[in-house]
């Protein structure tokens, strides 16, 4: 793969994607219309099971209660076991883009196999069954992406070719508000060398770490509490796309 110039083709073109994990969800057409207008350009669906992470959220009837609501490309993040078994009720339901997680086609390492034990990790996946699942994705005509903890290294080399976008973890997953992990950017770094198509940063994004994150190669940014607690969301999204290029 050649090296990717960062300077000619990514200048300025920074994306932020609301997360709805954070959101009012007894207002949730309301949260996602806020998300539109304060000039987010995705919505970001955090889906996790209780199994892959400590927590439970929500599924595909989220994606399609809020599809007929918004015109943004709808991010289903599927932090679950077995992604394979829900690529299709999620696509279904209305996502443009499906993530899954590069740990669910790996061995997980000894710290991370029992039931209780996370965040979940590997140090290599078996890529011919990750590539079977983004083609999957492909060709329903939505977009694929994979996603990977903190604490698992770059071993999706060989499906970056089939990939649309990589999302790196900056938290542990499986609780919003955390406080972003510095360590996740060489990571992002040598990411960018070899991939040229969208990188995403999921995890304690704000004000104050964004222009660290973009200035490693990602252009899209997930924020959650950052976006949805800020008395003035439209600032919000307005100082993570433009002041992190100051």
């Amino acid at each position: 793969m050649t090296n990717y110039n960062k300077e000619e083709d990514m200048t300025n073109n920074i994306k932020i994607a609301p997360s709805i994990i954070a959101a009012d969800f007894s207002c949730l057409r309301k949260e996602v219309k806020k998300a539109e207008d304060s000039g987010a350009d995705l919505i970001h669906i955090d889906v996790m099971d209780g199994h892959f992470v400590p927590n439970i959220t929500i599924g595909s009837m989220i994606v399609e209660a809020i599809r007929p609501h918004t015109k943004l490309l709808i991010d289903s993040h599927l932090m679950i076991e077995n992604p394979s078994f829900y690529i299709k009720d999620f696509l279904n339901a209305g996502s443009d883009i499906i993530t899954v997680h590069a740990e669910c086609y790996g061995r997980l390492r000894p710290a991370s196999k029992g039931r209780f034990d996370f965040p979940k990790e590997v140090d290599r996946i078996d890529s011919r069954l990750l590539i079977k699942d983004i083609r999957k994705i492909k060709s329903s005509g939505a977009k694929a992406a994979v996603a990977i903890n903190p604490g698992t290294p770059l071993c999706i080399k060989e499906a970056l070719k089939d990939l649309d976008m990589v999302l790196i973890m900056s938290v542990n997953p499986g609780f919003y508000g955390q406080a972003f992990m510095p360590k996740i950017l060489p990571k992002i770094r040598d990411l960018r060398k070899i991939f040229n198509k969208d990188i995403e940063v999921d995890g304690g994004i704000n004000d104050k770490n964004a222009k660290d994150v973009i200035d490693a190669g990602a252009n899209i940014l997930v924020t959650g509490s950052y976006f949805f607690k800020s008395k003035n969301p439209k600032e919000a999204i307005k100082r993570l796309k433009f002041l992190t290029w100051r």
